[in-house]
């Protein structure tokens, strides 16, 4: 049977009682990768940049990575507004973009942006225990691959188990189409391989939170192959796996999961 998800939008989400008196900044085009790296790439130095949306005059905020989507080919990084004052920091990234590079340069640089946060968010006040990684359709992909795969953040000196939560929206769980392409296997070809979240499926992974949309709407199989990552999650034995369907709402179907990971934050800072 299919599962609805209502979503009260009367209802704002705070994680203070005071949030619409906190002051926010944004700080635009912060390069995460160090300056001898970007001396070595062109194109690295123009696509590798984050914006930080942060609570100015507050402390241990929880902060979300956004990562924007496009396939992987296209795309740009934002704050979604959804996002705003509400009492959190969101660091939207940009990433490189096929076909001027070929995977895995844009896993690598989500990694890369994952662990700015960690090694920075506190300078702004934020609480490096309560870092959460989400991002939208070819961006919810990337979340998985770098909260999965360990060895994407280990390369940055990171335990992937510090993320607080992953929160994609409507991701690739097989290797994503974009890769198949890349490596010329037939679209009508699935796919999991080292590049497929579904071959990271692990007992010990943080908290992970699906949202999809209608299956009967969505991308061709997209809801289906989030159902299987989470039957495997459980089957390997994690605790916090999730799944959620937008009845009603196709492929673009962030505005009305972004309560949904709102609440998750919620749920999960307020165990810490």
């Amino acid at each position: 049977m299919k599962k609805i998800v209502f979503i009260v939008f009367l209802v704002a989400f705070s994680l203070s009682a005071k949030a619409q008196e906190i002051k926010y900044q944004t700080q635009e085009n912060i390069h995460y990768y160090s300056e001898a790296i970007q001396k070595s790439d062109a194109y690295l130095k123009e696509r590798c940049v984050l914006d930080l949306y942060y609570p100015e005059n507050t402390k241990d905020f929880p902060t979300v990575i956004w990562f924007h989507g496009g396939g992987l080919t296209q795309g740009e990084k934002e704050i979604p507004e959804a996002l705003t004052k509400k009492g959190i920091a969101v660091i939207g990234v940009n990433y490189r973009l096929s076909p001027k590079i070929k995977s895995p340069k844009y896993i690598e640089d989500a990694a890369a942006a994952v662990a700015w946060a960690f090694a920075n968010i506190e300078k702004y006040g934020g609480n490096r225990s309560k870092i959460f990684v989400s991002g939208h359709s070819a961006g919810g992909y990337l979340a998985m691959m770098v909260g999965l795969d360990k060895k994407w953040l280990a390369k940055n000196n990171i335990d992937a188990n510090a993320i607080a939560g992953l929160i994609p929206f409507s991701g690739q769980t097989i290797t994503h189409f974009n890769i198949r392409q890349e490596e010329n296997i037939p679209e009508t070809q699935p796919t999991i391989d080292e590049f497929a979240p579904l071959f990271h499926v692990r007992a010990d992974a943080p908290p992970l939170l699906l949202i999809t949309g209608d299956r009967e709407l969505e991308m061709l199989g997209r809801y289906e192959e989030n159902a299987y990552m989470m039957r495997m999650m459980k089957v390997v034995g994690h605790k916090e796996t999730k799944l959620l369907e937008l009845d009603g709402y196709n492929h673009g179907m962030a505005e009305p999961a972004f309560p949904l990971l709102l609440n998750e934050i919620k749920r999960i800072t307020s165990k810490k």
